[in-house]
């Protein structure tokens, strides 16, 4: 049986994190799909879209990696609105953040993130990073 192709949605504002992540994902070969909304309005409407039963080859995304530092909404309100939801409140989130604020850490945990990680700063680290997020959410977690 072929190995799944999971979709991961990244909700970040900056159009070069977006571009470094996709590269890293590849080059970390995760056999994922990767989908991009940039703040914190568009991913409800992406979650919407994916999730309309008559969107046969659509999917709701397996994983969300979520910034908290977006415009019009902030990463705790769309990490808030996704764990309130009973549509989509099953969906692992990831807090993935430039911030290592103790502060920040707590308040993503006490709103339901699954995990928290602070942005690496090399490429290499990055790569690295998105090779373990695969490798545990993919080959470790089991899914229904």
């Amino acid at each position: 049986m072929p190995k799944k192709t999971f979709c991961i949605l990244l909700v970040d504002d900056d159009p070069d994190d977006r571009y470094l992540l996709q590269t890293a994902f590849e080059e970390s070969e995760t056999p994922c799909r990767l989908d991009y909304v940039s703040d914190g309005d568009e991913i409800f409407s992406y979650l919407d879209k994916q999730g309309q039963p008559d969107a046969s080859t659509e999917q709701l995304p397996d994983l969300i990696l979520l910034d908290l530092n977006m415009p019009k909404k902030n990463g705790w309100q769309v990490l808030n609105e996704l764990k309130q939801s009973p549509a989509f409140k099953h969906i692992p989130v990831v807090i993935l953040t430039t911030s290592k604020s103790p502060e920040h850490v707590r308040k993503s945990y006490s709103l339901g993130a699954s995990s928290f990680i602070s942005k690496p700063s090399s490429f290499s680290n990055l790569v690295e990073v998105t090779r373990i997020l695969g490798k545990y959410w993919f080959d470790v977690v089991t899914f229904v």
